[in-house]
Order: structure tokens, then sequence, then C-alpha cells
């Protein structure tokens, strides 16, 4: 029993202190970093839709691993099993989600519409907890970055850095 609460603690404390969470869904190829929010014993997430991160491999009904660093080191500090709950649009769960999620969304296109949008066009997620903590590996779980049609822009021209340092310099 008290090896349980100190997982449960453990999870809730880092989960609210840090800023990103690793999912792996049960079809997903790899772990995906995903803000969130921590909202009545689950990690509550918003994605799926245009302009928002994308769930993949996140089903309700279905199991996932979540994964936790640490905001000042960022190395990862508890892994555990969730269940994927999708609340309703529009239910009480829904809304009260929305509101937490809402005033953690950074750089949202359309403010005070936000809600509507995501009950239109996203998937409002709970990922609750299941089980005790799973042990940290032993080695690297290193992986390969996901594909991706973003490119690095060109090298920075060679008289750049001595255009800003003059700037700065007159100020």
């Amino acid at each position: 029993m008290t090896s349980e609460l100190l997982d449960r603690a453990l999870i809730e404390e880092a989960t609210k202190k840090s800023g990103l969470v690793w999912v792996r869904g049960t079809a997903a190829p790899a772990a995906r970093a995903l803000w969130h929010v921590w909202h009545e014993g689950a990690v509550c997430v918003v994605g799926g839709g245009p302009g928002e991160q994308p769930l993949d491999g996140l089903a309700d009904g279905g199991f996932a691993e979540v994964s936790v660093r640490s905001k000042d080191k960022g190395g990862r500090l508890v892994t555990f099993a969730v269940a994927v709950h999708e609340p309703a649009a529009g239910s009480e769960e829904w809304e009260a989600t929305v509101a937490e999620l809402k005033g953690k969304r950074l750089n949202a296109p359309d403010g005070e519409e936000m809600p509507a949008r995501w009950a239109r066009e996203c998937r409002v997620l709970r990922l609750v907890p299941t089980g005790a903590v799973t042990p940290l590996p032993e080695g690297s779980l290193a992986e390969r970055p996901a594909p991706t049609p973003a490119t690095t822009r060109r090298p920075v021209p060679a008289a750049l850095p001595r255009l800003l340092l003059k700037r700065r310099k007159r100020t």
C-alpha cells in the first residue's frame, strides 16, 4: 500500500512540474513529446486537429506509456502505464478538462474560440495512470528522429555576426 501511494505521488508531482511528457501509444512507432496538464488524477492532452499536436497511436479505451522528464536536468524521472480515455465533447468531464487545457495553451490562433474548435476538430484525452511505476531502463533509449519534410536553413552568412555586434555597441 505504501509503495502504491509513493508511486502515485511521484507520478503526480513529476507530471505537474514538467512541461512535456513523452507518450508512446500501443500502435505508435515511437514516443512523442506532448504538452499537457495534470488534472484530477490524469495527464490531459489535446490534439489531432489542424494546428495542434499529433496524437498518433492513442485511441479511446487503449493503453499507452508515459515518461516524464526532470524539469531542471531533463533526464527521465518516471515512466508509467496509462489507460486512454476520451470524454465526450460537451460533457461535464470534457468541459472541466478543456478549462484546464485552455489556460496552458500557448500561442493559440483563435483565443476564446479555442474550445469550440477543439470540440469540432480535435480530440481531448485523459491519460489515467493504471498502476505502478515502470523500472528505469539500464541503457540508452535514444532513437532516430521521425521523418519530416522540415529542413534546416542555409548556413549563416559570414558577415552577419560582425553586423550584429556593431549594432549592439551603438545602443
